[in-house]
């Protein structure tokens, strides 16, 4: 390897959307930038649930979004919450929408390095970071299992599970299984044709469909019953994408497996069916940062800063996370250059990221946020079990004809209600509701 790149302006770890963003904005006023990964090829090793934005991949792609691989435009939402039998489904559906695309992450990563390298990004894959080279408190290189690089400003964007953020001094300890959501994903193989007629989707791939499920009493999972997980569907051009997220110490301590939860999913009367034919084709796990707006570690440090998930930037309440790490790379990016262009890589010159992120909508949006995921973990039990049984038995009635009068079923459906869910369990429900509300009304 050309000697020249051992010493460089910045080095940018991890190739995922937050890394590559961080490499193309410095790259593209003529510094020297090595992006360092330790997947075989772009996006091997990344897993998500299925969407990218539009705004975000604007700001760092402008006109070059014409040329993206995506396969579908997301524009048709479910909220869907599953009992036994059946679900209820809340669906929001606008063909005139475009905001969303849906890409799998091999295309998009690999799509996103060919452009960073023709702006200039030295791309080193295959190559592990062993250690950040310290000296003088102060970050000014890394060490791989062969060569060290060096340059006096460093960009942490290797996912949540880091070692590299304790041996900055950014994280006094590691991620605890309640910071985690644990999620699986496959992808299942089905014609295209199915897929549009089943999913009710335009063949020119300007309609697809996204599903969030919530509810985990059905099948074996009956008897875990604070058990707060959620169930993702995307649709792509020719495959289904289908995934589950569970908090990892729900899983540690109900001693359950993320393979047998999934299993027990596509089990399902309603999913069995959306994704019936399909052949599975790949399976992929990955560790995702549930911790939010107060788990964040330190961002900046003398020489270092921390961009994408490493950072804890994901909006799990609304399954945002390759936005959050586009945008926290171009700023990470854009404080970069301001470092270089004044020769001060100092904590204090390079908080001057942290000050662009309050600005950003990642900040306001984490704080937004703040509460809703832990609020939501406590009250599971309602979430998961209670209210989607409770929507069931309301329906059967709304929509059932069994010669008793509708008043008569109605009075007896409230007086179960209050009488299954006593007073005080009730006005938790209903605090947990108000918090959450006034937390997005009154945000940043």
């Amino acid at each position: 390897m050309d000697k020249i790149i051992n010493n460089v302006d910045c080095i940018v770890i991890g190739a995922g959307p937050s890394g590559i963003a961080a490499a193309i904005t410095v790259a593209r006023s003529g510094k020297k930038v090595i992006l360092i990964d330790r997947s075989e090829y772009p996006g091997s090793k990344n897993m998500y649930g299925g969407a990218v934005y539009k705004r975000a991949l604007e700001e760092l792609f402008c006109d070059d979004i014409q040329n993206m691989p995506y396969e579908r435009i997301i524009n048709d939402h479910t909220w869907a919450f599953l009992n036994d039998e059946g679900v209820f489904n809340i669906s929001y559906n606008n063909p005139a929408d475009s905001n969303a695309f849906a890409i799998k992450r091999f295309d998009l990563d690999s799509w996103m390095v060919n452009i960073a390298k023709k702006e200039g990004v030295y791309y080193i894959p295959s190559t592990l970071v062993t250690s950040l080279i310290i000296k003088d408190k102060k970050v000014v290189g890394i060490k791989t299992e062969l060569e060290e690089y060096f340059a006096p400003v460093t960009i942490i964007a290797n996912g949540a599970n880091t070692i590299l953020l304790g041996q900055a001094g950014l994280r006094k300890k590691d991620l605890e299984p309640k910071d985690v959501i644990l999620t699986i994903k496959e992808t299942l193989k089905l014609d295209k044709k199915t897929i549009e007629d089943r999913f009710n989707l335009k063949e020119d791939g300007t309609t697809g469909k996204n599903m969030l499920f919530f509810g985990s009493d059905f099948g074996n999972l009956k008897q875990y019953n604070n058990l707060f997980m959620m169930t993702f569907l995307f649709t792509f051009k020719d495959t289904i994408m289908l995934g589950v997220g569970c908090n990892l110490e729900d899983l540690k301590k109900n001693k359950l497996n993320i393979n047998y939860i999934l299993d027990e999913v596509k089990k399902h009367p309603v999913i069995s069916q959306l994704i019936k034919d399909t052949k599975s084709i790949e399976y992929s796990a990955h560790i995702i940062p549930e911790g939010g707006f107060y788990d964040m570690p330190k961002l900046v440090s003398d020489g270092v800063m921390v961009a994408g998930d490493a950072a804890g930037f994901i909006n799990g309440v609304h399954f945002e996370g390759t936005n959050f790490a586009l945008i926290s790379g171009k700023l990470a990016g854009e404080t970069a250059l301001d470092a270089i262009e004044k020769n001060d890589f100092s904590k204090n010159m390079l908080n001057n990221y942290i000050k662009r992120l309050e600005k950003s909508f990642i900040f306001k949006d984490l704080y937004t946020y703040r509460n809703v995921i832990n609020l939501l973990h406590k009250r599971a039990n309602s979430i998961s079990v209670y209210y989607p049984n409770k929507i069931k038995e309301f329906f059967e009635i709304i929509t059932g004809a069994n010669n008793i009068s509708k008043s008569q079923q109605y009075r007896k459906f409230l007086t179960n209600f209050i009488k299954e869910r006593n007073i005080l369990e009730l006005f938790k429900d209903a605090f947990c509701a108000l918090r959450c509300a006034l937390d997005m009304l009154f945000g940043k």
